[in-house]
């Protein structure tokens, strides 16, 4: 399970699709966290990532993640690491189990050209978790066309020398954003990167959240999150998301949210959700 916990960020990145959500709508308290996660228990969901927006921003963070290893058997933030080096110890301590940093280029104009942010701030940030014995990071890379492409392999370096996984992942949209300027214009074909990663690759493995393939080489490690148009990849999935205004949201590109009522039948909405989840490419 992923839940948004708000949609406040210091990044304004050009892909952003703020996890399905259409703006600002307040944010989950602490009690309402911890409400659906012990309905969460009970339908047998184990994991748990805490994203945003800026999920740092939350100055109850640690709290959040203390709590929720009553409920979940891993706790995982998506962060974009600006705001790790005030936070890492403190999340550690809260038992945080794992993390994923986006960093989209390794170039400081290129990556403020993306996400508006300092990259200094977010390489701090990185050593900073590393520092502090948060294992494994995974480094979330969003490949778009003519800008960081170009990248890949010294992305692949700078993972392999800081002991991180590389998460490649594919710029998505929906069936209508596809006919949009900015997803035609941006969108990256992987096919020949992963015939590429393949050609380079030890070891190849497929996992079992929606068959991603992972390539191992020279030390290092390199997933690849390629969704659009892959039934693949939907029929694989078993991620429910809950948005920062607390609806269930069963897949990131459909529109369709569940809100849980206050009383005793928040469980059964909630159930309900889940089995009314479906392939979006399918």
């Amino acid at each position: 399970m992923r839940i948004s916990l708000t949609q406040r960020c210091n990044f304004d990145c050009i892909y952003c699709h703020h996890e399905g959500e259409g703006g600002f709508s307040g944010e989950l308290s602490f009690e309402e966290v911890e409400r659906i996660l012990s309905m969460a228990k009970k339908l047998g969901i184990n994991k748990l990532k805490l994203t945003g927006g800026e999920p740092l921003l939350r100055r109850d963070l640690p709290e959040i993640v203390q709590m929720s290893k009553k409920y979940v058997n891993e706790v995982s933030v998506t962060t974009n690491g600006t705001l790790m080096k005030r936070s890492a110890g403190m999340l550690r301590d809260a038992g945080l189990d794992r993390a994923n940093i986006s960093l989209d280029s390794l170039r400081g104009d290129r990556f403020r050209a993306i996400t508006s942010g300092d990259l200094r701030k977010a390489v701090d940030g990185l050593n900073a978790a590393i520092s502090e014995g948060i294992n494994p990071i995974k480094l979330n890379m969003v490949i778009l066309k003519g800008i960081n492409e170009d990248e890949v392999f010294d992305m692949v370096k700078f993972s392999f020398e800081h002991s991180c996984i590389l998460q490649l992942i594919e710029l998505e949209t929906t069936r209508n954003g596809e006919k949009g300027e900015f997803y035609r214009k941006y969108h990256y074909d992987f096919d020949g990167l992963e015939k590429l990663l393949e050609d380079k690759a030890e070891r190849v493995v497929t996992r079992a959240m929606h068959h991603r393939k992972k390539y191992f080489f020279d030390g290092a490690e390199v997933e690849v999150v390629r969704p659009m148009h892959n039934t693949e990849f939907c029929r694989n999935c078993t991620r429910v998301r809950v948005t920062s205004s607390g609806e269930i949201k069963p897949c990131l590109l459909d529109d369709k949210t569940f809100r849980l009522p206050k009383d005793d039948e928040a469980y059964a909405v909630f159930k309900r959700a889940i089995e009314s989840k479906k392939p979006y490419w399918g």
